[in-house]
This record gives C-alpha cells, sequence and structure tokens, in this order.
C-alpha cells in the first residue's frame, strides 16, 4: 500500500510538470525509473517501480516491478511482472500483467494479449475487457463490455453491459444494472449468477454506517504515528518537485511572493471550479462514473497545493530573517518540513489552524491555476526563461 500511494504522489508530481517539458527527462533513485515528458514512446527494461506520466503514452519492453503510468492517450505494451497501475483519457492494454491491474480512463480496453494473472479493477465511461483475467474482475463502468474468460470471481456495475462470444465467467457473476437482464448460460449459469440492484441511498446508509466502527478519539501514539506519515509524505513529494521541476516550481512560488492577494483570489476560482465538477458531473448522469474520478483529482490538487502553499510562505520567511537566496534542496526540505510541523501546530488552536491551512491551500492552488491559464493562453515569461538565464529560487 505505502508503494501505490508514493506512486500516486510521484505521477501527480510529474503530470503537473510536463507542460513545461518539450523533451523526454529521466532519473533513477535506487530501482527506481522515472519519465516524463510532453509525449512519451519508450522502450522499458527497468529492474525496478516504473513511473511514467506525459500526455501520451507509449510503452514497449518489459518492466521487472510495478508500472505506474498517467496520461491522456496511454498504451500499454510492456509485460509487468508485478502490479500495473494506469490512469488516462484513453488506456489500451496489450501487456501481460503477472499480479494485479487497476485500470481508470473515459475510454479503456484491455487486448486479447492483455492477460492479467491477479485482480483486475477497471473504471471508465467505456470499459471493454478482451484480455483474460485468472483472478477476480471489479468493473465500474457506463458501457461494459465483456469478452473474456474471468477465473475468478466477477463483480459489474454499468448502465449498459454487454457479452460478447468468449465472455465466460467461472466463479460467481455478481452484477449491477437498471434493469435485471438474462444473463446467458455460456458467461455464466443461472445458480453463480448474482443481481444486486444499489441505489444512492443504500449508498450513503453504508457510508454512515462505516463512520459508526470508527474510534471517536485517536490514541496519542496514533496521532504521532500519523503526523509522522504526512510529514513524510510531504517531504518526499518536495523531493520530487525539487527534483523534476525546480523551474516551474521557482516561477510558482515567486508568484504568490509577488501578488499574494491576486493568487489568493486565483486559488478561491480554481478550487471552486474543481467543486463545481462534481454535481455538474453528475447531472449529465452518464458521468456519475467519473464522480469518484473527480475527487480524486480535488485531493490531489488540495494536497499539491497544501505542499506549494506551505513551501512558498516558509521559503518567504526565510528569506525575510537572512537565509540564503539560493539554498541547497536538503535546506529547502528542512523549510518545509519545519513549515509543516508549524502549521500543524496551529491546528490546536481553535479556528486560526484552520484558517492558516487553508490560506495555504488556496495559495498553492491559486499559483498552480495562474500556471495552468498561463500554459492555455501563453506565456512570453517562458520564452525569457529560456533565452535569458535560469531561475534561481
Amino acid at each position: 500500500m505505502g508503494t501505490f500511494i508514493n506512486g500516486l504522489a510521484v505521477i501527480a508530481a510529474l503530470g503537473f510538470s510536463t507542460a513545461s517539458w518539450a523533451e523526454t527527462v529521466s532519473a533513477r533513485n535506487g530501482d527506481d525509473t522515472f519519465f516524463a515528458g510532453s509525449q512519451l514512446s519508450q522502450a522499458v527494461d527497468t529492474v525496478g517501480d516504473t513511473f511514467m506520466a506525459a500526455r501520451s503514452v507509449n510503452i514497449n519492453g518489459a518492466t521487472q516491478g510495478d508500472l505506474h503510468v498517467a496520461g491522456f492517450d496511454v498504451s500499454v505494451n510492456t509485460d509487468v511482472v508485478e502490479d500495473l497501475y494506469a490512469a488516462g483519457g484513453t488506456l489500451v492494454i496489450r501487456g501481460a500483467i503477472a499480479k494485479d491491474l487497476t485500470g481508470a480512463a473515459f475510454s479503456l480496453r484491455t487486448e486479447r494479449s492483455s492477460l492479467t494473472q491477479g485482480n483486475a479493477r477497471l473504471m471508465g465511461n467505456t470499459v471493454t475487457i478482451e484480455g483474460p483475467v485468472q483472478g477476480a474482475l471489479s468493473v465500474m463502468g457506463r458501457d461494459v463490455i465483456l469478452n473474456a474468460a474471468i477465473t475468478g470471481d466477477a463483480r459489474i456495475l454499468a448502465q449498459t453491459l454487454s457479452f460478447g462470444p468468449d465472455a465466460v465467467v467461472s466463479g460467481t457473476f455478481t452484477y449491477s444494472t437498471e434493469e435485471k437482464m438474462q444473463i446467458p448460460d455460456t458467461v455464466a449459469a443461472a445458480e453463480r449468477v448474482v443481481f444486486e440492484r444499489i441505489s444512492g441511498g443504500r449508498v450513503w446508509e453504508e457510508w454512515q454506517d462505516m463512520g459508526k466502527d470508527m474510534p471517536a478519539f485517536p490514541t496519542f501514539m496514533s496521532l504521532l504515528f500519523g503526523f509522522a506519515i504526512s510529514l513524510l509524505f510531504f517531504l518526499v513529494l518536495g523531493a520530487f518537485m525539487l527534483g523534476f521541476m525546480p523551474k516551474r516550481l521557482a516561477k510558482m512560488r515567486r508568484s504568490i511572493a509577488d501578488a499574494p492577494g491576486q493568487i489568493l483570489l486565483l486559488g478561491v476560482i480554481g478550487l471552486s471550479m474543481l467543486f463545481g465538477m462534481v454535481p455538474i458531473t453528475a447531472m449529465t448522469i452518464v458521468g456519475i462514473p467519473f464522480v469518484p474520478v473527480v475527487v480524486l483529482a480535488i485531493v490531489v490538487a488540495w494536497t499539491l497545493g497544501y505542499a506549494l502553499g506551505a513551501y512558498s510562505v516558509a521559503m518567504r520567511i526565510w528569506a525575510a530573517l537572512g537565509g540564503s537566496e539560493a539554498p541547497s534542496n536538503i535546506a529547502r526540505l528542512l523549510v518545509l518540513a519545519g513549515a509543516i510541523i508549524f502549521v500543524a501546530l496551529l491546528n490546536f488552536i481553535p479556528f486560526v489552524g484552520w484558517v492558516a491551512n487553508f490560506t495555504l491551500v488556496l495559495l498553492g492552488i491559486g499559483a498552480m491555476t495562474r500556471a495552468i491559464f498561463q500554459s492555455m493562453l501563453g506565456n512570453p515569461d517562458v520564452a525569457l526563461d529560456v533565452d535569458l538565464k535560469p531561475l534561481e529560487d
């Protein structure tokens, strides 16, 4: 689970920075290999985990560890010895996965050559499963087409569900659609088919019941352990941002220092747009399966904004106290750690702590919103950064 969380953090950090890269950037840290760029057409041959992020990703070769991929147009042709985590606008999987597959996309397809030896968890608007799954299959989508052999159990939630000639479920087949349908005997015998009608009210009831089992007051050691994990996560995130996008990070930090009021307003606008996508997506009906994706995007933006806001304010205070104008990356991480600890302590002060934390989030999201608007509308400052001299943070 820890590797998966770190992988999501890396993909989020790399994916945010690819807008400024015209060529492929790669790096290694131990057995981990990282690729990022505008377009990736990469033949990989890695011994450990591999992380890739770009607008367009086409992967060939083989990786001996987990593979984490994010992009708008993703094609995975490589064989994966461990787990595969992939997300994109369109996602096509052709390689074999030795363990588990987790994928999310607007249009998702597993080809016949894609054999998943573990479990497969898939989510998208249109999901087509043609690759065999030897473990359990879990799918949530608007239109789901099953045309593969599933050795284990299968659970599918869809608005429309159809089957191809190769569809076979050897285990228990549980499905949820608007109306009960006749499942062909070639797919699963009647005694192994279960129909579940799930309504929104039931989902909320289950959510509330889940909360009743949680302890009301965590112990001190639980709080301390949780804070230590959170601090380590932000330090790892900060290290990747400093290592992979130093110029972009310096530009966003400087925008907060130069115009904090404007950035705060942009943060309100950016956060409002993200939260507004939840009801708008749900109102389209066909977008209901994507509501969790939008919620995940809010969580990622909130986390990145908090880290960026804390880092920017801390660096401004560092400079005001006479600190070096160009400190080392180790010093920057220590400044970030100090900021996270200080703001966490502020949470013990009613109202003040909440305002301080939320202000940092708005500043960070505002800087990211400004960078996104500039990348969409064009910004001459980018050319100046390249032609004159590199930014110094």
